[in-house]
Order: C-alpha cells, then sequence, then structure tokens
C-alpha cells in the first residue's frame, strides 16, 4: 500500500476510534439503557465504571476540600476531623455494609428481570439504614465532647471542637441513606443518576464550606462548627433528590406506594447479608480506629500530617473504589441471569484496568509527596508526618487496587461472609498487633503504622485472589 493511503487509512482508523471512545464517555455519563448482562464484558465495564468513578471522585472531594478549608484553622482543628472521622467510619461501615446487601440483592433481581422486587429490596435496606442512624445520632449528639477526649483529644480541642462530632454524628443519617440509595441506583445500572447526585452534594458543600468557616458579609465565622454543617447540608439536599429520583424519576428502579410496606422476608434476608458486609467493614474501621489512636500519643502535629495524607489517599483510591464497584454490579447482574462465567470473566478484566490506573497514581504520589501536603499546610512538624504517610502507604497501591475488585467480586455475589474472614485475620490479627510492635515497642512511631497497614493490604490481597480462584462464590443463592 502506498505511503499516502497508509496514512489516510491510519487517520480514517484513529478517527473512528476515537468517535466511538467519545461515544461511549457520553453514554456512561448521561446514563445508559443497556442491559449488562448481554453487552460486552469491556464496554460493559466502562459504561458503569465511568461513573462510578466520577462519583467515588465526587465522594473524595468532600474529603479533601473539608480538610483543605479546616487546615487553615491549625493543627488542632486537623486532628479533630481525623478523630471524629477514625469514628465516623462505624457509620460509614453500617452503611458500606447496607450498601453492600442492598447491591447484592437490587443487582441479583434486575439480573433476574424483577424490577418491583428489587424496588421491595430498595426500600426495606432504606429503612433499615434510618433505625441505626438514629440509635448513633442520640448518644453522638449528647456525648461528644466526651468522645472527643476519650479519643486522646486535649481537653482545649474537646472544648473548642466539640461541635464538629456533634453534628456530624446527629446527622449521620444523610450519610446512610446516601450510601444506601446510591447502592440502589448502582447496582441497577443507573451508575449515572448516583454520579449526578454525588456532583450535587460536593457543589452544595464547596460553596457553603469557606462560607461558614471563615464567615463572609453577614454570616459569621463558625470555624470548625461550619465545615460540620456544610458537609451535612450538601449531603442532605443531595439526599433529598436521591427520593425525588426514586418516586418521580424514570430510572430502572421506581418505588411507588407498594414498595411502602415493612417486607419481614425481605428485611431478614438483607440484615442476613448486611450481617457480613457490615461485620467486613467493622473489622477494617475499628483496627482503623485503634490505629488512629495509637498515633495520637505521638501528638497532634503528627496526627494531622497523618489525617492530611489519609485525605489524599483516599482521594487518590476512591476512582478504585469505582471500578470496584462496577465489577461487584456485573458479578450480581451475571449470577441473576445465570452467567456465572461472564460474572468471573468481569471481576479479571476490571482487576487489570484497576492496576494499571493504580499503578500511574502510586507513581505520581511517590514522586510528589512534599508538594501534595502542602497543598494543606505548611507546618514543618505536620508536613514531615505527611510526607512519611504518603511514601510508606502509596507503595501499596498495586495491592490495594487488585484486592478491592477481588473483594467486591465476593460482596457483588452475595457473599460477604468470606471478605469478614479475610478482613478478622488481615487486619485484628496482623494489622494491629504489628503496628503497636513496629510504633511503640521498637520506636518506629508513624512509620511502623504505615508499615503495618501495607503489609496487612498485601495479605488481604493475596488471600482474597486465592479464594476467589476457588469459585465457591459462583454457588451462592440470594
Amino acid at each position: 500500500m502506498p505511503q499516502t493511503h497508509f496514512d489516510e487509512a491510519s487517520k480514517k482508523v484513529s478517527h473512528i476510534s476515537f468517535q466511538s471512545i467519545w461515544s461511549d464517555v457520553k453514554e456512561a455519563i448521561a446514563g445508559s439503557e443497556r442491559d449488562f448482562t448481554e453487552t460486552s464484558v469491556g464496554k460493559a465495564i466502562f459504561l458503569l465504571a465511568v461513573p462510578m468513578i466520577l462519583e467515588m471522585m465526587m465522594e473524595s472531594v468532600f474529603a479533601v476540600v473539608d480538610i483543605f478549608f479546616v487546615s487553615r484553622l491549625g493543627a488542632d482543628a486537623v486532628a479533630t476531623v481525623g478523630i471524629t472521622e477514625s469514628v465516623m467510619t462505624i457509620v460509614y461501615a453500617v452503611g458500606i455494609g447496607l450498601s453492600t446487601a442492598t447491591t447484592a440483592l437490587v443487582a441479583r433481581r434486575v439480573g433476574e428481570k424483577e424490577p418491583r422486587k428489587a424496588g421491595n429490596a430498595a426500600f426495606q435496606a432504606i429503612l433499615v439504614g434510618a433505625i441505626f442512624s438514629f440509635i448513633v445520632a442520640i448518644p453522638g449528639f449528647v456525648f461528644a465532647k466526651e468522645f472527643l477526649m476519650l479519643m486522646g483529644a486535649s481537653e482545649q480541642m474537646a472544648e473548642s471542637g466539640f461541635y464538629y462530632p456533634m453534628i456530624m454524628f446527629g446527622g449521620n443519617l444523610v450519610i446512610m441513606l446516601l450510601f444506601i440509595i446510591n447502592a440502589v441506583f448502582r447496582s441497577s445500572g443507573d451508575a449515572a443518576i448516583s454520579m449526578r447526585v454525588l456532583w450535587l452534594a460536593n457543589i452544595i458543600n464547596l460553596i457553603l464550606d469557606p462560607l461558614l468557616i471563615f464567615g463572609w458579609g453577614p454570616i459569621p465565622a463558625l470555624g470548625i462548627k461550619g465545615a460540620a454543617i456544610a458537609t451535612t447540608t450538601g449531603r442532605g439536599i443531595a439526599v433529598l433528590y436521591q427520593f425525588y429520583l426514586l418516586f418521580k424519576g424514570n430510572g430502572r428502579i421506581h418505588l411507588d406506594v407498594r414498595n411502602l410496606s415493612v417486607r419481614l422476608k425481605v428485611m431478614l434476608k438483607l440484615l442476613r447479608l448486611s450481617v457480613g458486609g457490615i461485620f467486613q467493614y467493622l473489622i477494617a474501621t475499628s483496627s482503623w480506629i485503634i490505629l488512629v489512636r495509637m498515633i495520637s500519643v505521638f501528638g497532634p502535629e503528627v496526627l494531622a500530617g497523618y489525617t492530611i495524607a489519609i485525605r489524599i489517599i483516599i482521594f487518590a483510591l476512591l476512582p478504585a473504589w469505582g471500578l470496584s464497584n462496577a465489577a461487584a454490579t456485573l458479578v450480581g447482574q451475571n449470577l441473576g441471569a445465570d452467567k456465572p462465567e461472564r460474572a468471573e470473566r468481569s471481576v479479571w478484566i476490571t482487576a487489570g484496568t484497576n492496576v494499571a490506573m493504580m499503578t500511574v497514581i502510586c507513581i505520581i504520589i511517590l514522586s510528589i509527596p512534599e508538594k501534595l501536603v502542602l497543598l494543606f499546610i505548611d507546618d514543618p512538624s505536620v508536613l514531615q508526618s505527611g510526607i512519611t504517610t504518603l511514601q510508606w502507604m502509596g507503595g501499596g497501591f498495586i495491592f490495594y487496587a487488585l484486592g478491592m475488585v477481588v473483594v467486591q467480586g465476593f460482596n457483588g455475589s452475595g457473599d460477604t461472609l468470606t471478605p469478614t474472614k479475610i478482613n478478622l485475620v488481615c487486619f485484628w490479627l496482623l494489622e494491629i498487633p504489628l503496628a503497636y510492635l513496629l510504633s511503640i515497642h521498637y520506636d518506629l512511631r508513624l512509620s511502623g503504622v504505615c508499615l503495618s497497614i501495607v503489609s496487612a493490604e498485601i495479605l488481604l490481597t493475596v488471600i482474597g485472589v486465592m479464594a476467589f480462584r476457588r469459585g465457591n462464590w459462583k454457588l451462592r443463592k440470594v
């Protein structure tokens, strides 16, 4: 073929390829009407993963925006946020656990072409989440100051910062519902709706954060209390939007008065699945709380640096969670459609994509840790702690990427017990004792804690891959 003809053909192929990719991106963001049990696995992953990654990035923006503005108030304020968030992870654990069960049930019913049963499962999940949130809200609101002191805060920190945990715990209902209802949308295949919900919440939070923290015109400066109000308000408005979409929207899941009743059989099935999901995340988050308590011994500056670095890491990892959620949805829907081999193939393709993406992010973080922390604070003692955390934990990103997808593969099938057992071994039997041994006994301080976290995540990935390859999850009935 003459060179000119070859060049023209190459340009044509490139143009067609770009048009195809751009068309898929637009379809993913706008929302796809495809049956994901019939679409090619690669395209199904892409159409689900793009909005899910954008959704998770929006979720991480909450953490980064809050800490960006709060860091201007000093190390004590950042440490207060870190302590509160460490215990708020219990709320997140229950929310994620319920979301995991919701994903398994809704995705399976959608794969079986039973949208009304999927709606029934969705409403039962909302009821359970609301009940739990009220149980947490009352003591969290009343004993906020005592909670801070129990977690190692100084009396001055507790006195000036107790409004933050008071508002966050008191308003945890919006966190719970945001998690659960977005799981309903994602698992049904309406991932673009979940993405738009998080966009709304983040835009509101981004506007309110500086206004309420520092004040503007007639708006008084509320300090750290303003950060909590901004975040809770943004999430609350997003939840109202979710309910509007569930009852008035035209998505794959639509609720009406026939769904609004207690269905004990469905609720019990949801709770049974949730127990594994909740304990799975409670094991991980309770170990997180213990690690924060260990780090608080080294002073507020070290804890503040660790908190900032963790927010950066969350920002980097949540896109990987988006891909993992796509795998969970595809596993559930394909098992519902009686296509177990397609479900497994979805997991391995997603895992390979996730590893490639997180390898690039790992290189970036390890290349510029100081510049990343300096975006938030320039206190030398805080800066060094943040750099240390990023350097240690950034090296484990490739393992995190693979482990996330495999765990979500189990969860999407309804097998929440296997990841729970793996977490128990990796976080309670390895991570916590190793963190104490390295940080306290061998005086490695923050480096010892970070090394224990990376070690636990590597072991989790190895065990998870071995268990997933056995294939018992394919036989799970939900």
